[in-house]
């Protein structure tokens, strides 16, 4: 996809930003607390190094952009789970590299991290539905699916993609070129716990949904409704003391929030809630 006038990279980047592996890792972490940080990032450097050493580092950027995508999803066999997208393990990164198979956003900070390697300046792209990455390309910038073995994807398709994220409406350029600004470090660590926060509640399993919202909070990448989420996974769990304040801070920030109702119901069953003593 070329375009004369391709959103700056800066616009969604601050100096504060987050490093990316090591708050992935710190994801890896919570779901495996036994696990060795350092060597799954040297299993990561390994992979990198091994695909750095095929490249000539003068090569131009469109056959670097070959080399990583031949080199992950043909040479070492990493793709999409097709079959069980909203397994989590899809969302760790030890897991995707063990088992090779993730999700776009999983896979997008694999092939992030490896085109490092080469010298290539790849960005993750918070698009609609399915997560992407983007690079610079002379006047424009490519975009690639790395759910689809990071294949490109053209200015039709991108808008055909987000068409059903808004009402079906036409999508026009700057939208679309809105919608193709950089994801920061900390927007794609984001939205990697809230597909985690999504699938456990989903699947009931709200002592991990909480410590995802929870994390979200911590690490000030919340928003309103991640807040209340907390909440309410705090009520789940019979810990209504601890909800009060997340639910009250919703109400207050959004009174006039469509689950406002069911919200203060929750709020009241909270307050009355009493912290067991065991």
């Amino acid at each position: 996809m070329k375009s004369a006038t391709p959103p700056s990279p800066e616009s969604s980047r601050d100096g504060g930003d987050i490093e990316l592996l090591p708050a992935v890792l710190e994801i890896a972490l919570d779901e495996y607390p036994e696990l060795d940080a350092r060597e799954v990032e040297h299993a990561l450097h390994t992979l990198a190094d091994s695909l750095r050493s095929t490249v000539d580092a003068a090569a131009p950027a469109g056959e670097k952009i070959q080399a990583l995508n031949e080199f992950l999803f043909v040479e070492q066999g990493f793709s999409g789970n097709h079959d069980e997208f909203y397994d989590p393990r899809n969302s760790y990164i030890n897991d995707v590299l063990e088992r090779k198979l993730g999700i776009p956003i999983s896979l997008a900070v694999l092939q992030i991290e490896c085109a490092r390697a080469l010298d290539l300046d790849l960005e993750g792209v918070s698009f609609p539905g399915h997560f992407l990455v983007r690079v610079p390309m002379g006047d424009g910038i490519l975009v690639m699916d790395p759910y689809h073995r990071g294949r490109s994807v053209g200015i039709d398709e991108l808008r055909q993609r987000a068409q059903p994220h808004f009402g079906d409406r036409d999508i026009d350029d700057q939208q679309l070129f809105h919608m193709l600004t950089p994801a920061s470090n900390g927007a794609i660590v984001g939205r990697m716990l809230r597909n985690l926060k999504g699938i456990y509640a989903e699947s009931e399993q709200w002592d991990k949904a909480l410590r995802c919202a929870d994390r979200l909070v911590g690490k000030g990448l919340s928003s309103i409704e991640d807040v209340r989420d907390r909440g309410l996974f705090y009520l789940r769990l019979g810990l209504g003391p601890h909800a009060v304040a997340d639910l009250r801070q919703y109400l207050s920030r959004v009174p006039e929030a469509g689950d406002a109702d069911s919200v203060r119901e929750a709020l009241i069953e909270a307050a009355s809630q009493r912290i067991s003593l065991q």
